[in-house]
């Protein structure tokens, strides 16, 4: 550094200080200012906050990727990899916390972990065996998280990397894939297990993460407990419109299992504080009573084919790009659901909204709003 550059550069430093901001080189070599309420979010999880990370995993096979059209054809007006016709709750919860859109960790070139990163990978579970080589599962994700508060450290300074870690936000939505994978497997796992063995297997994988995230410094945690996903179109069109009772029955285990270990984590890691969201009573309200939220449409999916759209055939195409019959809506704001088991962005904009500032009927006992407004 020669003595000019030096010197604007200790100018920066003095206008930051005087602003009560923080400089950090984040983005590239390039010093910026980090306000001292900057929040970083990190996201963790599966489809529904996928970002895009499985488009970067070379063994995956399309079912988990959505880097074809119709997927992001709303808003981005091209595929990003995101599960929806256009954002996904990541894609809003940052925009609310007045951030840039969180790209996928694995998204080539992204160096802007000051904001935090999004891990999620689409058909990630919390246990290991979940599609085990197709997918990110969250114990990876954990790690792909330590390996980003290294970069931190490396480019703010292990002071500064440690006080965005522990004011940052940790949002997770994971376990879908877990009981899906089992369904669809017909149920052998139960063979081996009780429905409330494999449902504690799930909540312990995801306790086990928590706590790892805990020891790296994080200290405030939101999540999405399950939707009721034996009602979603790709289980209704195989089970002649009615909800698969089985996939209800798990998700009501689960659900009533992750609300009660997060509070017994309160009382167990110093700081912890959470958030955790009804996305089933969200979900259940937006499928069967869509007018009152805006939709037209509550339980055919927009995109797909078989009855309700529910077979997962969106965009897919056959041998020289012919097109296997899927179906497409005109206007996916009309519909909760894209496509046999995700949200349109309209239904992931109801439900973003819902864990930012939600009052206690629905996000609880902190909404993220408030978790980001906490020192």
């Amino acid at each position: 550094m020669n003595m000019m550059s030096s010197r604007i550069h200790i100018c920066f430093l003095v206008l930051c200080a005087s602003l009560g901001i923080i400089p950090t080189p984040s983005l590239g070599h390039s010093h910026i200012c980090l306000p001292d309420d900057h929040v970083a979010l990190f996201f963790f999880g599966d489809s529904l906050f996928d970002a895009g990370n499985s488009n970067y995993m070379i063994n995956t096979t399309y079912e988990f990727r959505a880097n074809f059209y119709p997927f992001g054809e709303t808003f981005f007006n091209y595929p990003t990899g995101r599960f929806s016709d256009g954002r996904v709750i990541p894609d809003f919860i940052a925009e609310f916390a007045k951030l840039p859109l969180i790209p996928a960790y694995l998204h080539p070139g992204y160096k802007r972990y000051a904001d935090g990163a999004n891990f999620a990978s689409s058909g990630a579970g919390a246990l290991v065996g979940t599609y085990p080589g197709y997918v990110i599962d969250l114990q990876t994700q954990l790690s792909n998280f330590k390996r980003t508060k290294l970069l931190l450290k490396k480019e703010i300074g292990e002071a500064e990397a440690k006080t965005l870690v522990s004011r940052a936000v940790y949002i997770t939505a994971i376990g879908s894939s877990d009981y899906t994978s089992a369904y669809f497997a017909n149920f052998s796992v139960f063979q081996s297990y009780s429905p409330e063995e494999y449902v504690d297997m799930v909540i312990g994988n995801l306790t086990t993460v928590i706590k790892g995230i805990h020891k790296e410094g994080g200290r405030k945690f939101a999540f999405l407990n399950m939707a009721p996903l034996g009602c979603i179109p790709l289980f209704t069109a195989i089970n002649a419109g009615e909800c698969v009772e089985e996939m209800t029955a798990l998700v009501k285990l689960h659900n009533k299992a992750l609300s009660h270990v997060l509070q017994e984590l309160e009382g167990q890691l110093k700081g912890f504080k959470h958030s955790i969201t009804d996305l089933y009573s969200l979900v259940d309200e937006a499928v069967n009573n869509p007018l009152k939220y805006g939709f037209k449409e509550g339980k055919t999916a927009c995109c797909g084919s078989g009855p309700y759209r529910g077979y997962p055939t969106c965009g897919v195409t056959g041998v020289n790009g012919s097109v296997q019959g899927y179906e497409l809506c005109e206007n996916p704001s009309d519909y909760v659901v894209f496509d046999a088991s995700h949200p349109t962005e309209r239904a992931n904009l109801l439900y973003a909204k819902a864990m930012w500032n939600g009052n206690q009927s629905v996000t609880r006992p902190y909404n993220v709003k408030a978790l980001v407004e906490q020192k």
